[in-house]
């Protein structure tokens, strides 16, 4: 037998040390989640997630049912109620639950059931609890642009926005900027996010509203999670909500936003920093928070004397804004 050729063995080498490679290139990728935009379309997991309350002996107690695809949902009990409807701050009791049928059942410390008649169920001491689903509505949900306000979007046209686009209910899409550039300011508007069970994490109706092209505040399928920096509510690398008051997915939700910018000397030096004050569904997430440094991802890196505009962040997911204005102070 004749020895291989060099060629041939450095071929055969080659072969051999790419393969993984190659490998991984025809591996298909894995099927983008599901994502739902209307109810009608988002199934019967959909029907069952959402906020419950009612009551726990003489107590309140709230609850949120999370869909996470496959027949798979987590409850998440708070005690005297929903965050910002009584939740005393007390310890979370999170159980997990399989679809059965009719009827989803949750098995850990607490047990429930939830049917058609509501979710109930017991504590781990004993207590029977009966709770049923609600639909909270923010209390600035349609709120009226004032006397002064710079109407920003109305559902009429997206023509104060860079790449502004309406879907056919027109309403503006994630992935615009305004055209006009702001300092301080009040600003209020209304957004929604879809219903993607099998999302996880960051890819789970994922936006930002970027202030000043600066500071990113989150938005985000939060719903039920502990409320962190990179949640609803949550300034991104700055500070986390003060409460998740993240609506289920599909539900209109309202951020109002007042905007104190950062001041500067003559030669540019930062002398005091961006003051945020931010309501997520009328309850105060960030109360008068000092803005240390300026976002990743937005138009300005560093933060620098001059204004800049708001940012709707598109990020993939179909999470829509309407009722937008603004006030300069």
């Amino acid at each position: 037998m004749n020895p291989p050729s060099l060629a041939r063995l450095l071929t055969s080498l080659s072969c051999v040390a790419l393969a993984p490679l190659c490998r991984a290139e025809d591996k298909p990728k894995p099927p983008e989640p599901p994502t739902y935009t209307t109810p009608e379309s988002a199934g019967a997991d959909f029907a069952k997630q959402g906020e419950y309350e009612g009551g726990l002996g003489d107590a309140k107690l709230g609850a949120n049912i999370i869909a996470l695809g496959n027949d798979s949902f987590r409850a998440v009990f708070h005690r005297q109620g929903l965050p910002g409807a009584g939740w005393n701050g007390s310890p979370k009791i999170e159980v997990e639950g399989q679809r059965q049928g009719d009827t989803i059942a949750f098995k850990g410390a607490w047990t429930a059931s939830l049917n058609a008649l509501g979710l109930s169920g017991k504590t781990d001491q004993g207590t029977a609890f009966q709770l049923q689903r609600v639909v909270r509505h923010s209390p600035t949900e349609g709120a009226k642009a004032p006397e002064g306000a710079i109407v920003l979007f109305d559902g009429s046209s997206a023509d104060a926005w860079h790449d502004g686009h309406l879907d056919e209910r027109k309403w503006l899409a994630a992935g615009s900027k305004t055209k006009q550039a702001f300092q301080s300011f009040d600003l209020h508007l209304e957004f929604i996010l879809p219903f993607k069970p099998l999302g996880r994490g960051q890819g789970r109706g994922n936006s930002g509203v970027y202030i000043q092209d600066r500071y990113e505040l989150q938005v985000l399928d939060s719903f039920g999670l502990k409320g962190e920096d990179n949640e609803c509510g949550g300034i991104y690398h700055n500070s986390a909500p003060k409460l998740n008051m993240c609506y289920p997915p599909l539900q209109w939700q309202t951020y109002d936003i007042s905007h104190t910018a950062a001041q500067f000397d003559s030669s540019g030096k930062k002398t005091h920093p961006a003051i945020l004050t931010v309501k997520h569904n009328g309850v105060v997430v960030q109360d008068h928070l000092e803005l240390q440094s300026a976002t990743p991802g937005g138009g300005f890196e560093t933060e620098v004397p001059a204004p800049g505009p708001i940012q709707f962040q598109g990020h993939g997911n179909p999470v829509f804004y309407r009722n937008v204005w603004i006030v300069n102070k």
